[in-house]
């Protein structure tokens, strides 16, 4: 069974940090295009950041230069790095893997990608 477990969101003030750990267990990171996404109540679920199968990485532009987007292969595991963080960055992040071989732009274009973790709340407070 394939689960994406995302946990690290939580509230903090304007200007702040959070690094977000998605665990995957069933897959192998390395094998998958990944990334993640957000969505705020009423609004369409957007993408992130997301690495595609060839390791490239492609950012929203309004987190270019404050998110960053990684993975460890040895932990199986996800990360995305929020510096900077405004009022506008507050949503559910999710964590998403697909084995289809997509672009970094791809994957996080695709809605209907193949696996989604449960999400962790972000809310960032002035």
């Amino acid at each position: 069974e394939v689960q994406l477990v995302e946990s690290g969101g939580g509230s903090v003030k304007v200007g702040g940090s959070l690094k977000l750990t998605c665990r995957a267990s069933g897959l192998l990171v390395e094998d998958y295009a990944v990334g993640w996404f957000r969505q705020v109540p009423g609004k369409e679920r957007e993408g992130v950041s997301c690495m595609g199968r060839d390791g490239d990485v492609w950012y929203q532009n309004s987190v270019k230069d404050r998110f960053t987007l990684s993975k460890d292969i040895a932990k199986n595991t996800l990360y995305l790095q929020m510096n900077s963080l405004n009022p506008e960055d507050t949503a559910v992040y999710y964590c998403v893997a697909d084995p289809t071989e997509y672009s970094d732009y791809e994957v996080c274009n695709e809605m209907h990608l193949e696996y989604w973790g449960q999400g962790t709340p972000v809310t960032v407070s002035s």
